[in-house]
């Protein structure tokens, strides 16, 4: 997936675990078939699974999690998975990772679900993520600035023009410039997640009940969290989502503009490597394109 992925299997995790945390080092190691983007996954025992970064952009994300995830957690109406534990560097393994608590529950299919519900249960969850306290906290990766940063309008006008072909580039600049050109957000910075997509959101019973992987996440404008909304929705749920977080034609705007960057940065990072990324983000330029 990337040219400079590290490699992890089994033994090696079991070998950390070993010199790290030997209490856990004899239960059951299964490797975790549905795996995301910057980790490796392995289920230990029935309760647990240790999540491995496997590109250095992710080497991060575990301290992030150990940090943010106990204090936002009691706030939030969905289960996250709080790090049990970091582990460091060893064997020739370059990254620190962590082991987490297994949350039970299916990957979102959104054809499984109704969808208005879960557009009112996602937008419980932002609304509620929202109002946590950011003392403290920062913009901790690329996403969530303004829109002027003239590194992310680089980056989206080449990934756009990458895309041609695939999506009506065009017409997803006009989109991107109108975002660029619509009100600045002026309140406070408030906490996203980043990555609502459906590897991220787990179900149980037809209803979210968990969200996974914060590596994304941060405090700054709200609008970049509403990417989800292209990612996830019709246009009806997109319009109950709309409705229950009552934002403003402004930050709608921007929300536009990122949902257009984000998915032209996956299609042409993930092109030839993971066509179901690719898919999904022709699927949310169109979606955006469709208002």
């Amino acid at each position: 997936m990337h040219e400079d992925q590290v490699d992890v299997d089994g033994g090696l995790v079991r070998r950390l675990l070993a010199e790290q945390m030997p209490d856990w080092a004899g239960l059951p190691l299964t490797p975790v078939a549905e795996q995301g983007t910057d980790h490796a996954l392995f289920r230990l025992g029935t309760g647990l699974v240790v999540r491995m970064p496997v590109i250095g952009w992710a080497d991060g994300q575990a301290a992030l999690e150990a940090e943010w995830l106990p204090r936002l957690a009691p706030h939030l109406p969905l289960e996250v998975s709080v790090p049990q534990a970091l582990g460091d560097p060893g064997l020739g393994y370059p990254f620190r990772w962590s082991v987490h608590p297994w949350l039970t529950g299916d990957r979102l299919d959104p054809a499984s679900v109704v969808a208005v519900e879960l557009a009112r249960d996602l937008a419980g969850f932002v609304r509620a993520l929202r109002s946590c306290d950011t003392t403290g906290a920062g913009r901790f990766g690329s996403r969530g600035g303004p829109l002027s940063d003239p590194g992310r309008d680089r980056d989206t006008r080449a990934s756009l023009e990458a895309a041609r072909g695939l999506v009506d580039a065009d017409a997803g600049l006009s989109v991107w410039e109108a975002g660029r050109a619509a009100a600045a957000w002026n309140g406070p910075p408030t906490w996203f997640h980043g990555d609502l997509t459906a590897g991220n959101l787990l179900t149980r019973d037809g209803r979210l009940c968990a969200v996974l992987d914060w590596g994304p996440c941060g405090v700054g404008d709200p609008a970049v969290e509403l990417h989800a909304a292209y990612q996830l929705f019709e246009p009806a749920a997109r319009a109950v989502f709309r409705r229950e977080l009552r934002d403003d034609d402004a930050t709608w705007l921007r929300a536009r503009a990122w949902a257009v960057s984000i998915a032209a940065m996956e299609i042409a990072y993930y092109r030839g490597s993971r066509p179901e990324f690719e898919s999904r983000s022709i699927r949310a330029i169109e979606q955006v394109l469709s208002e």
